[in-house]
Parts: C-alpha cells; sequence; structure tokens
C-alpha cells in the first residue's frame, strides 16, 4: 500500500504560508488580502475548471462577520471624516495582488514537464480489493488509461446507431448495465452499440491519485475511452443526476454528433442574474445544511465537511466487501447489490473533486451551454423527472424547458431519484427506444 507520496494539508487549511512551504502547492489568487491555495498536482490542468468551493465555503459565522464588516463600512462611508481617512488607506492598499496563472506555468512550476508519476499501489485508504484495483493492471506503463466501459451490441452484422450511457455521483456503470441492458427488446441489441461507462475515480475505472476530476479531465477519458476506442461518430446519450452535466458539456463540443439527449433528474441550477459567486449559490442549492430530512443532512455533510466525508470513505469504501457479505447475510441473498457496489466503489479523492468541480463549478456554465443546445434543433431532449425525487428539486427540469422550449419533460409519478430506473426499468426502456426512434424522424 502506498501511505503518501507527499504531504497535502486539507482545502480548509487557512494558512497560505504552510501551504506554500508544503510542495505541490501554488498560489492561484488573493483576494481582500486573503491568499487561496490550491493543491496542483495534475500534469494538466485548467485552473478555470477548478471550483472555489473547494478551498472557500464559508461558516454561518462567517457570512454574519461579513455582513456586520459590510454594514460598518457603510457607515463609515456616510461620515465624511472616516471616509476621507479610508479613501487614504485604500489608495496604498490598490496594489493588491492578482494573480492569474496558465497552464503551462502550473506545469513548469510543478515540475512535471517530462517527469512521470505511476502508483500502482492503492493509497492506505482506498480499498485495494481486485474490483477498485483492476485499472492498475495495466498491458504497459506507456499507454494511456481509459475507463472501464461495458459494451453490448450486435453479434452478426454492424450496428446502426450507438448509445452513451452516463452514470450519477457515487454511481457506477452497474446502474444501467443492471437493469436496462436486460430489457432492451431484440430488435435495439441487433441494432444499437450501448456503451456504459463507470467515470473516472469511479467503479472499475482508473482513479488516480493526482487528478482533480474537473471537466476537463472527465471529458476526455470519455471521448478517448467511447468515441476514439469505438469510433463512435453519431450517438446518443442517456445521463443521470451529475452525469447530466457531463451530457450537456460532451453534447457542446460535439455538437453535430449527438443525436438525442435522454437527462434523468439533471442537477442544472439556474444561478439568478447579480449573483457574484454562482459556485456559492450552486452549493447553497444542493447543500442547505439541514439536518431533516436525512438526504439534507447528508448531501450538507458530502458537500461542506472535507474531514467528515474522508472518515466515512475510509469506513464504508475500504470495507465495501464486508457490507456487502453482511447486506447478503442478512437478506439471505434474496436482494441484488449492484447498487451498494456502484455506491462503495470510489474514493475519497474522486468524490470530493467530482462533486466541486463538477455540479458546483459549472455553475457558471449551464446557461451558456442551455442556449446552445436551444439553437439546434437537430439534437432532440427529453428530461425525465421523479415526481418525489428529494435530491433534485423538480424545478431544475421545469427550467431546462423554458431555456429550451423544445425539451420534453415527462414526469414521474411516486418516482424519486433511483427508483426513476430501478424498478421501472422495462418501462423506461421502451420509452428510450421510441426516443431513439423519433429523433431519426
Amino acid at each position: 500500500m502506498l501511505i503518501e507520496a507527499e504531504w497535502k494539508p486539507c482545502y480548509c487549511s487557512s494558512s497560505a504560508k504552510e501551504a506554500i512551504i508544503s510542495s505541490g502547492k501554488i498560489l492561484v489568487s488573493e483576494q481582500g488580502g486573503e491568499s487561496k491555495i490550491v493543491s496542483l498536482s495534475s500534469t494538466k490542468l485548467m485552473l478555470e475548471d477548478i471550483s472555489d468551493t473547494l478551498y472557500s465555503r464559508p461558516s454561518l459565522v462567517s457570512e454574519l462577520s461579513s455582513f456586520t464588516l459590510n454594514e460598518i463600512k457603510k457607515f463609515k462611508l456616510e461620515d465624511p471624516i472616516l471616509q476621507q481617512q479610508t479613501t487614504k488607506r485604500g489608495t496604498s492598499r490598490c496594489s493588491s495582488s492578482s494573480f492569474t496563472v496558465n497552464t503551462t506555468i502550473v506545469e513548469m512550476l510543478q515540475g512535471k514537464i517530462g517527469r512521470k508519476e505511476n502508483h500502482s499501489i492503492p493509497r492506505w485508504s482506498d480499498c485495494d480489493c481486485e474490483l477498485c484495483t483492476s485499472w492498475m493492471l495495466s498491458p504497459s506503463p506507456s499507454t494511456k488509461p481509459t475507463l472501464f466501459v461495458k459494451t453490448q451490441g450486435p453479434t452478426i452484422g454492424k450496428a446502426k446507431e450507438d448509445v452513451v450511457f452516463i452514470h450519477g455521483f457515487i454511481s457506477s456503470s452497474l446502474f444501467w448495465t443492471e437493469t436496462l441492458f436486460p430489457n432492451f427488446s431484440s430488435r435495439t441489441r441487433s441494432s444499437y452499440r450501448l456503451f456504459a461507462v463507470d467515470l473516472l475515480g469511479f467503479g472499475r475505472s482508473p482513479k488516480p491519485n493526482d487528478s482533480m476530476y474537473t471537466l476537463s479531465e472527465h471529458l476526455e477519458m470519455i471521448e478517448r475511452s467511447v468515441l476514439e476506442a469505438h469510433n463512435v461518430k453519431c450517438f446518443h446519450i442517456v445521463a443521470h443526476s451529475l452525469g447530466c452535466i457531463l451530457a450537456l458539456a460532451l453534447a457542446v463540443k460535439h455538437p453535430h454528433s449527438v443525436k438525442s439527449l435522454t437527462f434523468l433528474a439533471p442537477p442544472f441550477y439556474m444561478v439568478p442574474k447579480g449573483e457574484a459567486q454562482a459556485t456559492q449559490y450552486v452549493m447553497r442549492k444542493i447543500a442547505p445544511r439541514r439536518v431533516w430530512p436525512m438526504i439534507a443532512l447528508g448531501a450538507s455533510l458530502v458537500c461542506w465537511y472535507e474531514h467528515i466525508t474522508r472518515v466515512v470513505c475510509f469506513l464504508i469504501c475500504k470495507n465495501h466487501r464486508l457490507w456487502i457479505f453482511l447486506t447478503k447475510l442478512l437478506t439471505r441473498n434474496r436482494v441484488r447489490t449492484f447498487l451498494l457496489e456502484g455506491f462503495f466503489c470510489h474514493t475519497h479523492n474522486a468524490a470530493w473533486h467530482t462533486l466541486h468541480n463538477i455540479i458546483c463549478g459549472t455553475a457558471g456554465k449551464i446557461g451558456t451551454y442551455l442556449d446552445v443546445i436551444k439553437g439546434n434543433l437537430n439534437i432532440k431532449v427529453t428530461l425525465f423527472h421523479g415526481k418525489n425525487d428529494e435530491v433534485i428539486p423538480i424545478e431544475c427540469s421545469y427550467e431546462v424547458q423554458r431555456r429550451i422550449p423544445h425539451a420534453d419533460v415527462r414526469v414521474i409519478d411516486k418516482k424519486d431519484h433511483i427508483t426513476i430506473v430501478v424498478g421501472r426499468q422495462k418501462a423506461f426502456a421502451q420509452e428510450l427506444e421510441e426516443i431513439w426512434s423519433n429523433s431519426n424522424n
């Protein structure tokens, strides 16, 4: 097992000096006299893909303090004498640092150019079972890593169409292969190639320790593992939850290749005009820091508390074989555990960065992406949302319909974030076949 290649302070560390002294830390920006440090260990990184929610999650106390300071500033501005003194002091501080670092500079500062790092063993805090580490068995060290892709298609002849399935947060390709794949008609199985991927950091896909799991990294891996590896030129996309953001970005990047987009419970939060911090707004939406209902408490813990989620991952994910065994034992093996396997097979590093950099970090891009799809009438857009979904509000789907008038929203009664597929897989498989067929007309 790999203990640690280097010491890395957590994101809640407020000491800029401490972070700079430690290896692998670069000062990204400095605002209001407070330095912001990001742990940069990836060999290729786009800084605009990094969400500030990773290192800036203001507490209620800090928000009240900021409010108080703003009120004091307003009071000072109303007093001409204090205003004059403040102006003089402000003039001497106007040279506050503002840094812009491009990717090349980051690579040079990190000393990553021409340097290869390949840890072929898992960290001590991550699971080392065959399922979680299968990606390490690369045929050649020089081979670029690819995602795990479960493929189903015709055994005789050539498929007419391709479909890419993208799962949601802390899930895996099993969400599709154990539900939809067995329920497609023989006509679909003989005419379509179906690709279900395990996203970077999840399931059987690579879980690199040095990745920031940004939007660019996720898209690059999907393109390399599916589009390029299987020569996919024209395709449909089916995505669930967080996967909808990746599907939308993929459609924007390949506007002439995507034939249809099917979103299930998309976390598309529209940021109000005038909102200065889009990422913080979305984080407050998905995790409002409530203790009830339980789903809200879980979301709050996952988003706001890095150390608590790290402990949970250590206790649950590292020991997932034990929990799955106990589940089978208690249920006498009468309950299928594919949802548990998908839920457990990830690392804290992957889950933490993916959540913040994908859901929160893309907050300012979703509106622009939807406008691009709005102008492309060749892409058929369909949204499914469970009426009882407590994870993603149904308003997110209706907002997409307002932005894209030709989008079709279907609300499923008595279904939630998971049962929108699980439990009605046969009906949903038929609905997908209808969507794909109509998109060709």
